[in-house]
This record gives structure tokens, C-alpha cells and sequence, in this order.
């Protein structure tokens, strides 16, 4: 099974990858593995309240409207997909940011 990245450029934006911890505290997130980020979230999994902070969470880090990110796969697991729509070299930098200088 091939991993994908953590994020890849999309033509009208990024697709990201990203594990989700709820009830862990304050919302972060940050750096994961080379296949996922990683999100910290206070939000308990109930009702999509961790879905919605997800979003909340994600728009907040990239920049861009709530509406502008939307889930790929994953809405019931804790590994989930979404798609950030805007400016592609904008949002690889953001990603890239979030895990600094890799080796």
C-alpha cells in the first residue's frame, strides 16, 4: 500500500491528509507524520462538533474562508481528507511552514 503525502497541489488548491485527536485539549495543528498532519482538537466527536472545529481549525491555519474547505473522505474516521481551495503556491507554503526544514 503506497502512503500519499501530506499534502499534494491541486489545480484550485490543496489536498491534505490530517489525523484527528478529539477532546485533546486546545486546537492545534501541526506537523504529523509524512503522510498525515496532525490536529488536536477541544471538541468532543459528537454531532460533527469535531468535524465542524476541523474546519473551523484548518480555514484559521491556511487562511481562507470556512467555506473554502471541504472534506475528500474520511467525515467518520479519524484520518481524514479535505481540500483547501485558493491559491496552490500560497497554500504549499503554509503547509510546508507547518513542518519546517524537513531532512
Amino acid at each position: 500500500m503506497s502512503q500519499q503525502p501530506a499534502w499534494r497541489a491541486l489545480a484550485d488548491g490543496l489536498a491534505i491528509a490530517v489525523r484527528v485527536t478529539p477532546r485533546g485539549g486546545r486546537d492545534a495543528l501541526t506537523a504529523g507524520t509524512d503522510a498525515h498532519f496532525a490536529a488536536r482538537l477541544a471538541a468532543a466527536p459528537v454531532d460533527g462538533a469535531a468535524n465542524a472545529a476541523l474546519i473551523a481549525l484548518v480555514a484559521k491555519t491556511f487562511g481562507v474562508p470556512k467555506r473554502a474547505v471541504t472534506f475528500v473522505s474520511g467525515e467518520t474516521a479519524r484520518l481524514k481528507r479535505l481540500r483547501i481551495a485558493g491559491d496552490v503556491a500560497t497554500l504549499a507554503e503554509i503547509a510546508s511552514a507547518l513542518y519546517g526544514p524537513r531532512a
